[in-house]
Parts: C-alpha cells; structure tokens; sequence
C-alpha cells in the first residue's frame, strides 16, 4: 500500500489533489478535519483546552472561539508550545 502525505500553504491546492486522488479509489485522512473535530464540545480535547486556556476561548454556542483561542495562544509562547 502506498502512503502519502500532502502538505502546502493556504490555497496551494491540497483540497483539490486530495479530491482527485479519492475519486480515484484513494483512501483520505483529513488531519485538519480531525483536529476540527476532536475539540467540538463532547470531543476529547475540548475540555483540556478550555481548562488550560479558560471559558473566555468559549463562544457562546458553546464551541471553540477559535479566533479568540488564537489571540490568546500567539500572544504567548508558552502556550504554544
């Protein structure tokens, strides 16, 4: 079996090779959408992630602030690593 990775800036054009590729009998992970999904209320790393970083990374559905999570985690290098 063959594996391969497909990494590259914002709009380089990974969505669209990754399509082309499952449309020809590949199997996809999408990293991006299971680090989505694994900090949705319910998921295993919400709540670390809103105990490190408090209820203020909190919107009010309930979800991930993510642009307040990330005004919070790029003001502090601690927190990023």
């Amino acid at each position: 079996m063959l594996r391969c990775g497909l990494t590259g800036g914002i709009g380089s054009g990974k969505s669209t090779v990754a399509a082309g590729l499952v449309a020809r009998g590949a199997a996809l992970v999408d990293a991006d959408a299971i680090a989505r999904a694994v900090v949705e209320p319910g998921g295993p790393a919400y709540a670390p992630v809103v105990a490190r970083f408090g209820p203020g990374v909190v919107g009010a559905d309930g979800r991930l602030d993510r642009a307040a999570l990330a005004a919070v985690v790029f003001a502090d290098a601690a927190a990023r690593a």
